[in-house]
């Protein structure tokens, strides 16, 4: 009989400790509740990192170019090669000789010993990798079957150096930190030129960002056009900069002609795709404001 009422005893105990499935379900709801209310905020939170971070790499890339331009008697680090390897004794002076794309025999795509550490900003900019590809960049070269991050996210205005200071027609090709002096014909100021952008992953290729001038001078934004370079979007719509006086910006690109949707892992596209006619984009009309000016 004592031992009877011991195990309703426990039995009552074990009871009322117990959830109801009704009480499960309530729970699991508030937690399905919290987690939807939770996580925007935390991805929100996370691209807000990322953005910071960018800026950072942006600010060492600027001030490493500056001193290279210090140490230099004033030129320049050049955007791109010609593609002509050593004919062209310029070729040496090219912040990267890497063309980028997803091909595994390209090893520059994921070594960084190939091209960038052996280029002339390496040594300006604290021999620091991370800072040539932005953290939401997360594409990747397949080698082996082994995924391999890609090394740069990072191109440079192709009108800083040019193609191994080939001039061009219509626009200036700087090739001295000195030519961007406010104060000279022709330029307008190093606050307004900007040296490094973060280009999308499937469009990356040479060094350059090639903005293309056609329709600012003179004035036609009936005519305005992307060149096969577009720039990334990884922050919100947004794009990091780094300018020649040294300082970074994320800019917010307003036309969703600048920002068609990601190929992911294919930089195999017909150029041919993204060289078309935007008129009146004010995307372009920016970037052709802070790339160059004509002759």
């Amino acid at each position: 009989m004592k031992k009877t009422l011991a195990n309703q005893n426990i039995t009552r105990r074990s009871n009322r400790g117990a959830f109801t499935l009704i009480e499960l379900l309530v729970v699991i709801a508030i937690i399905a509740i919290l987690a939807s209310l939770l996580l925007p905020v935390l991805a929100h939170a996370k691209m807000k990192a990322q953005g910071v971070q960018c800026m950072n790499n942006h600010r060492q890339l600027a001030y490493g170019w500056r001193m290279y331009a210090d140490d230099s008697r004033n030129y320049i680090v050049l955007a791109s090669d010609d593609g002509t390897g050593a004919a062209n004794k310029l070729n040496q002076y090219a912040w990267t000789l890497a063309h980028m794309d997803f091909d595994p025999n390209n090893t520059a795509n994921y070594d960084l010993t190939v091209d960038l550490s052996q280029r002339p900003l390496w040594p300006y900019t604290s021999g620091t990798p991370g800072i040539y590809k932005c953290p939401s960049d997360h594409s990747f070269v397949t080698v082996n079957g082994v995924q391999k991050a890609r090394v740069r996210t990072i191109s440079m205005n192709l009108y800083l150096g040019g193609f191994a200071g080939r001039p061009d027609a219509t626009s200036t090709i700087y090739m001295k930190l000195t030519d961007l002096d406010d104060n000279r014909a022709g330029s307008w100021g190093p606050s307004k030129c900007w040296v490094f952008l973060d280009e999308r992953e499937d469009r990356i290729n040479w060094g350059n960002f090639m903005t293309d001038m056609t329709g600012y001078s003179p004035n036609n934004p009936a005519v305005y056009a992307f060149n096969s370079d577009l720039p990334a979007f990884y922050h919100n719509r947004g794009s990091g900069f780094s300018f020649a006086d040294g300082h970074s910006e994320l800019h917010k690109w307003q036309d969703p002609r600048t920002t068609p949707p990601l190929t992911l892992q294919n930089s195999s596209l017909a150029e041919i795709i993204y060289s078309q006619a935007s008129p009146r984009n004010p995307d372009i009309a920016w970037l052709q404001d802070h790339s160059t000016r004509p002759k």
